[in-house]
């Protein structure tokens, strides 16, 4: 039977030690302390944010990952140094008898606080964020009140037996935390990591692309041996899993090992490179977005993401419009009648094609990288004509720049006169008094 007035009797006895402790000249001492190290840390963050132009101006919408990422740093100066003055004053406290457990109270509150405002700025996955809230920081919590090896060790004594291996509720529990924690931070570090290495200036960008797959991977594999390691297993048996690698690599892992390979030897030799216009052998035509470790990213006119793995680049025929000199030739067609003054003409239709805006004219331009306009062949309606001219960039052809010329050159033969042939066929009647025949009947 429950005893209520023990129960009573304990909780006015702990309400006494409350009040007491509340009305204490100690309880006052922590409280001064408190505001005044709120006040001074305060202060001192914001001096030190003023100092740095990265943490004191905000990036704008079009601002570099790394400089937002240095804003919200600066926004945890505050709590970092009052995190760091409080833990200091409780552990003077205790050196000098002073009982200090108000600040650990108000440690411990400012240390979830921090954690909880770093996930709110740095995590941006919603899945991930919940996790570390109702995951994380309530281990956080038991570490800090020292309760976390008690719970580690009622974990561990929750265990089964299964032949020679020893599943324990901690070992799960470990394995699944530490999991998602090196998961995240791989993820997040390779996406900084990379941004950081393509905004070196002082590299090309055949180089950038190398050393950030390079980095991908290495980040990749070091958080691959941080997880065996914290699941107990003993890196030695690698040498087991990595002759299983190496068979199942010579079955059916060898198409991904060889794109892999593939991307590595298209960044080095460089025969590719991110903005390049390549057209493949099966006709798909693009530009060269990004590339990932098993393929490249071809964007279409249309828009359309086309994945091409990366040993096609190798293995197949690549025509690479975009490889040595962005400047490329086109050439449209039309046709004038017999009887236009040609050399005229052609001279109208250069200049008429070299006011448009992308095409590469003028005097400072080399003679053979004018416009050009000249005679393909005498056809059955008229002479058949086509103008060449070069201009910077890739071209869709039919969709942009080929229509504009085609109707610049339109517009300028009619302007002029000329006449445009189409195909005109004459039919003569032979013999205009036909022979009638009727039936007779023969005699």
């Amino acid at each position: 039977m429950i005893n209520f007035d023990g129960l009573i009797a304990q909780a006015k006895h702990y309400f006494a030690l409350a009040e007491q402790a509340v009305m204490s000249m100690e309880f006052l001492l922590q409280i001064s302390a408190m505001v005044l190290i709120y006040l001074l840390t305060y202060v001192v963050s914001q001096q030190l944010r003023s100092k740095f132009r990265f943490t004191r101006e905000e990036p704008g919408e079009g601002a570099h990952g790394i400089q937002r990422l240095s804003f919200k740093l600066g926004e945890t100066f505050f709590p970092i140094l009052t995190i760091t003055v409080l833990k200091l004053t409780s552990v003077l406290g205790k050196q000098y008898q002073f009982h200090a457990w108000l600040l650990e109270i108000a440690l411990v509150v400012a240390v979830l606080i921090f954690l909880n405002s770093c996930i709110r700025g740095f995590v941006a996955s919603h899945s991930v964020a919940n996790f570390m809230r109702w995951i994380g920081l309530p281990i956080v919590f038991l570490h800090l009140i020292g309760v976390l090896p008690q719970v580690v060790i009622a974990l561990e004594a929750m265990s089964i037996n299964i032949g020679n291996v020893d599943i324990s509720a901690y070992g799960v529990s470990r394995v699944l935390v530490f999991g998602a924690l090196l998961f995240w931070l791989g993820r997040a570090s390779n996406a900084v990591g990379q941004d950081l290495i393509r905004s070196h200036k002082t590299l090309d960008i055949t180089t950038k692309e190398v050393f950030a797959k390079l980095f991908e991977v290495a980040l990749f594999c070091i958080a691959f041996l941080l997880l065996l390691n914290i699941m107990g297993i003993n890196l030695t048996a690698l040498a087991v899993f990595g002759g299983a690698v190496g068979v199942g690599l010579g079955l059916g892992l060898q198409s991904i090992a060889s794109n892999f390979i593939s991307g590595i030897i298209i960044l080095i030799d460089r025969s590719l490179t991110v903005g390049d216009y390549v057209e493949l052998e099966d006709g798909s035509k693009g530009f060269v977005r990004e590339f990932k470790m098993r393929y490249a990213v071809l964007e279409t006119y249309d828009g359309k993401d086309i994945l091409v793995p990366n040993e096609k680049f190798i293995n197949g025929l690549l025509i690479n419009w975009t490889h040595k000199d962005p400047k490329q030739r086109y050439r449209i067609d039309f046709s004038v009648a017999y009887k236009t003054d040609i050399r005229a003409m052609v001279e109208i239709v250069k200049e008429a094609v070299a006011t448009h805006p992308q095409v590469i004219s003028g005097d400072d331009v080399p003679f053979e990288e004018r416009p050009d306009c000249e005679i393909d062949s005498f056809g059955d309606s008229g002479v058949n004509m086509f103008v060449e001219f070069w201009m910077d960039g890739v071209d869709d052809g039919k969709n942009r720049v080929g229509g504009d010329l085609l109707l610049i050159v339109f517009e300028t033969l009619r302007e002029h006169n000329i006449e445009i042939p189409f195909p005109q066929r004459e039919v003569r009647v032979l013999n205009e008094n036909p022979i009638s025949f009727s039936n007779t009947t023969p005699k």
